[in-house]
């Protein structure tokens, strides 16, 4: 008994995942099974020759949000290929990543940090330290017509609006909705969790709203087939630029 270890951290060991947060949240969306069970706890001490098995579509992505944009381009029916795209809130690049994997031509990815995307490709132009209220024509190699984004502590009715003004009409929108940067903290949990499904339908209709206004034809809104790091529902919202 004394030679097992953590679940998590023998999935790093076995190359599984780069990280232990990465094979935790893979055990947590129970894509991870011992001896044919689902495994339901990171932390479980597992013998080091325990029968692993691992399906989980994230793995081939840098990060799992990869799956939330993937979700939303076949939910909506949205072509990818040969647009220009602009993706805000690139982080690692898991968006991204999508974007190339489904033949776009050409993505600028900003990000207001720095040293994150891990996406390497002559099609990609990364901006860093741009905040997306700040994004203006000279920060663009050429027309946009695919506009996602997936950004956090800033609500999309800042991040989006420069944006969806430089796209070209015709042009599509996928945008994650994250209801915890939208709402008032009255409307927070202890967790950080928006429990109350009104305000989370009422920050949606926000945003449809805010796109709208914009002179954009909102195309629906679902539910993201994953949850946000913290446990929060989130939503996609797509839409044309009329």
């Amino acid at each position: 008994m004394s030679n097992r270890q953590r679940l998590d951290d023998l999935l790093v060991q076995r190359g599984y995942f780069p990280s232990r947060s990465r094979a935790r949240d893979a055990v947590l969306r129970g894509t991870v099974r011992i001896a044919g069970g689902i495994a339901r706890k990171p932390g479980q001490a597992v013998a080091p020759d325990a029968a692993i098995d691992v399906a989980d579509d994230a793995r081939h992505y840098v990060s799992r949000a990869a799956l939330k944009l993937k979700h939303g381009l076949d939910h909506f029916h949205i072509d990818v290929a040969g647009r220009r795209a602009l993706d805000i809130g690139a982080s690692t690049g898991g968006f991204t990543q999508v974007l190339l994997e489904k033949g776009a031509a050409h993505v600028t990815a900003i990000d207001v940090g720095h040293a994150q995307l891990k996406i390497i490709d002559p099609r990609v132009t990364s901006i860093e330290g741009l905040n997306a209220r700040d994004l203006s024509p000279s920060d663009l190699s050429g027309p946009i017509d695919l506009v996602v984004c997936d950004v956090s502590f800033i609500s999309l009715k800042l991040a989006l609006p420069p944006a969806l003004g430089l796209a070209e009409p015709g042009a599509t929108l996928v945008a994650l909705v994250k209801p915890q940067f939208e709402v008032g903290r009255e409307h927070l949990g202890k967790s950080g969790v928006v429990g109350d499904a009104e305000a989370r339908a009422r920050v949606c209709n926000e945003i449809a709203e805010m796109v709208t206004g914009m002179g954009w034809r909102v195309l629906g809104v679902a539910p993201s087939p994953i949850s946000g790091g913290d446990g929060n529902q989130e939503f996609l919202i797509a839409a044309w630029k009329v």
